[in-house]
C-alpha cells in the first residue's frame, strides 16, 4: 500500500505539472516559446550570518578574536548574487552561473523568448520565484519577488538581472509581458547588471511592480503567466503600458 501511494502521488504530480504547462501555452500561445514552471522559495537572507554575528558580539562589548594577518579582499572577486540567501560565497563572475546551478540549484532556460509560470502567488511575503535564462550568448537571472513594501500591503516585482558588467547589461533591452482575459500589461526596459543589488532596485521601483489586485487579474488559480524576451538594443528606454 505504501508503494502503490507513493507512486499514485507521484503521477499526481506529472499531472499537475503537465496541466501548469497547458495553462501558460494556453495564454501565451506563440509558436517556439518554451514554458518553465517555478516553485517558490521563501527567502532565507536575513538568517543570521558570520558578519551579522561579529556586529552583534561588538555591540554586546565582546570582540572577536585577533588575527596577525591581514586579509586582502581581491577587488576582482563578487559576492554571491542569488537574492534568496545571504551565501558567504565569493568568486569571479565567470562561474557565478555555475555557483547559482550547483550550490543554489536554480534552474537554467534556453530560447528568445520564454513563458515564466510562477506558482502559488497566494503565499505571504516575503517569496521569491527565481530562473535563469540563457539567451544571445548571455545569462539572464529573472527574480519575482512577493513583499511588503508597506504593512498590510504586499506588493509583485519582477526584474530581469544580466550576469555581466554594466556595460554588458546596457546592450540589451528585455520585455515582460502578462496576457489574460483580453488584458495585456508590458514593461520594456533595460537589464541591471548582477553586480547592483537586487534589493535595491526593487527599492527604487525599476520594475515591473504589480499590486495584490492587479497581480489576480492575471493570475489563473494561483499561477501567473509572464512572458519573456530579451534583444539586443542600444535604446535605453523603460515603459508600463495597459
Amino acid at each position: 500500500m505504501l508503494f502503490f501511494t507513493q507512486c499514485f502521488g507521484a503521477v499526481l504530480d506529472l499531472i499537475h505539472l503537465r496541466f501548469q504547462h497547458y495553462k501558460a501555452k494556453r495564454v501565451f500561445s506563440a509558436a517556439g516559446q518554451l514554458v518553465c514552471v517555478v516553485n517558490p522559495t521563501h527567502s532565507l537572507k536575513y538568517a543570521p550570518t558570520r558578519c551579522a554575528a561579529v556586529q552583534a558580539s561588538t555591540e554586546q562589548g565582546i570582540l572577536p578574536p585577533c588575527h596577525h594577518h591581514e586579509v586582502v579582499h581581491d577587488p576582482q572577486l563578487v559576492p554571491c548574487t542569488c537574492p534568496l540567501f545571504s551565501c558567504p560565497w565569493e568568486g569571479h563572475l565567470e562561474v557565478v552561473v555555475s555557483h547559482l546551478r550547483q550550490t543554489h540549484c536554480i534552474n537554467i532556460l534556453q530560447g528568445a523568448e520564454i513563458v515564466f509560470l510562477a506558482t502559488d502567488m497566494h503565499l505571504p511575503a516575503p517569496t521569491d520565484w527565481i530562473i535563469m535564462h540563457s539567451c544571445l550568448g548571455h545569462q539572464f537571472l529573472l527574480v519575482l519577488r512577493k513583499q511588503e513594501k508597506y504593512e498590510g500591503h504586499p506588493q509583485f516585482f519582477a526584474t530581469m538581472m544580466l550576469i555581466g558588467t554594466p556595460t554588458q547589461a546596457d546592450n540589451f533591452t528585455y520585455r515582460l509581458e502578462l496576457n489574460r482575459n483580453q488584458r495585456r500589461l508590458k514593461w520594456e526596459a533595460t537589464p541591471r547588471s548582477i553586480l547592483e543589488c537586487v534589493d535595491s532596485v526593487i527599492s527604487d521601483g525599476d520594475c515591473l511592480v504589480l499590486n495584490t489586485s492587479l497581480a489576480q487579474l492575471f493570475s489563473d488559480n494561483g499561477s501567473l503567466a509572464i512572458g519573456i524576451a530579451i534583444t539586443t538594443s542600444k535604446v535605453h528606454s523603460s515603459e508600463a503600458e495597459m
